[in-house]
């Protein structure tokens, strides 16, 4: 691999580029999923590849190619310089990049069991008796459980002379309990909507999660649910679980802090931001207790790495600062242009044949002081606490937003008093993130997203957000039902 990728930026720069970097990446994937007592997928796959980015007269060029013969990495290189070439004849300005130390490094994301080293039928046995107890439940109609896997080696080497060799391993679980009756279909997911939970971790996060465990809970919830009154409308307090917190910080704090879109480079996916660079430093993003953080050096979040795909080494920056908007996701290229003296390291591609852009690392939600989320309901005379996603919805800003829950709690005199469906809530970014008045210091739990789309062409990237519960006032709710 190392020779490959010295070839190809070698290559570049014999034929004009002033700076080169190749991405070599070789990946492992295995994704299992189940319906009922039946195998729904069983999808076991391989990439392995080379990308290579250059910068010639002050513009970009990429070029990927899995031919990775001596002839196939030249034409990937010298197709790289040409587009360059091209591309800088529409540069209003050049590309300036950012000084960074050429590192020399080999990181490894933490681990205890492969999960390659587990059978297909061990990991069969997990889904099947977790469905097996859902299904055993009255009312459950269908169960659903899926895990996936990913083992993926990249080497980066730049003409700088950065050498930095990463090895991930990812692994995911979750079910899904659905319950239908005459007149409606409710669902509860465990331990998160859309996959379950997503970690920088081996097989010993199945353990962690115990699917099994868990089934007979979420599957009399699901059930309940169809009975369940529906959310009330009006305006009050609502509590936030971990989960769903992990989701409206993606959406309405990782997404406007890329300053790519920012800067309006990025308009993809409603890809605009309301977080222009005038704001920096200005405005009052949330209340006081509200600290947010890039922070990729968790190693064991979803978006936790050693090195970007940038040559840029991980590093935890702050975004939200005691309610104070004070920075953003940037790279080598964008850090510049506002005057930052270094990147935030936040460049990454989804694979050797996509070219890097900025995607948020770990945006996460700094702990409060309200103990658990026992003590925030108890210290809540009255109010709604929603938990796990079930859909949500955005402006091209990201300032106006709508998100509705699986569940519903209602929250009377300090106890919750009743289950609710089809739970939401919306509001204004800033007005929503001014109204946090608690946030817990127990209950942290660093979520995974791994299908954050952005870009064009279209790339699919696995982010990271730390969260435990909060409560907000003020909240509109019951706004709609779905």
């Amino acid at each position: 691999m190392l020779e490959l990728a010295k070839q190809a930026v070698d290559t570049a720069t014999a034929f004009g580029a002033s700076y080169a970097d190749a991405r070599v990446i070789n990946r492992e994937s295995q994704v299992i999923q189940t319906k009922g007592l039946n195998v729904s997928g069983l999808n076991i796959g391989n990439s392995y590849g080379l990308g290579i980015r250059v910068l010639c007269n002050g513009g970009w060029g990429f070029a990927a190619s899995q031919d990775l013969t001596k002839d196939g990495v030249d034409k990937a290189a010298r197709k790289a310089v040409e587009v360059a070439k091209a591309s800088a004849r529409c540069m209003e300005k050049p590309v300036e990049l950012a000084p960074e130390p050429a590192h020399k490094a080999t990181w490894k994301s933490p681990y205890e069991v492969d999960p390659f080293t587990i059978s297909v039928e061990d990991k069969l046995a997990v889904l099947l008796q977790a469905a097996r107890t859902m299904l055993a439940v009255k009312g459950v109609t269908l169960a659903q459980a899926d895990m996936t896997f990913i083992k993926e080696h990249k080497l980066f080497v730049s003409s700088e002379g950065a050498e930095i060799d990463q090895t991930f391993i990812r692994s995911s679980c979750g079910i899904i309990s659905n319950a239908t009756d005459d007149h409606d279909r409710q669902k509860r997911s465990y331990p998160n909507s859309f996959g379950g939970q997503h970690e920088n971790a081996g097989w010993e996060m199945v353990a962690h999660w115990d699917l099994p465990g868990n089934a007979q809970r979420i599957a009399e919830e699901s059930v309940a649910l169809l009975t369940a009154p529906q959310c009330p409308h009006g305006v009050g307090t609502v509590i936030i679980s971990a989960s769903q917190l992990g989701l409206q910080i993606h959406e309405s704090c990782g997404h406007p802090s890329e300053l790519d879109r920012a800067l309006g480079q990025e308009i993809n996916f409603a890809g605009a931001s309301f977080l222009t660079p005038d704001l920096l430093g200005h405005l009052k993003y949330g209340s006081h207790i509200v600290n947010l953080v890039a922070d990729a050096t968790a190693s064991s979040a979803l978006g936790g790495f050693g090195y970007d795909d940038d040559g840029v080494e991980a590093q935890c920056v702050p975004l939200v600062q005691d309610g104070q908007f004070v920075g953003y996701l940037s790279s080598r290229d964008t850090a510049n242009v506002i005057g930052l003296k270094r990147s935030g390291g936040a460049m990454r591609a989804e694979s050797w044949h996509h070219q890097p852009i900025i995607r948020m690392t770990n945006i996460s939600l700094r702990p409060g002081t309200a103990g658990s989320l026992q003590d925030l309901i108890a210290n809540t005379a009255d109010g709604i606490y929603m938990d796990t996603n079930k859909s949500w919805s955005i402006d091209d800003r990201r300032y106006n937003f709508q998100f509705s829950t699986e569940a519903g709690y209602k929250i009377k005199n300090g106890k919750i008093v009743g289950l609710l469906k089809n739970a939401s809530y919306g509001g204004i970014t800033t007005e929503f993130w001014n109204s946090c008045d608690a946030i817990c210091s127990t209950g942290y739990v660093e979520w995974g997203l791994p299908n954050c789309g952005k870009g064009q062409p279209s790339q699919t990237m696995w982010t990271g957000h730390g969260a435990a519960p909060a409560r907000f006032r003020n909240v509109q709710y019951g706004i709609a039902h779905t």
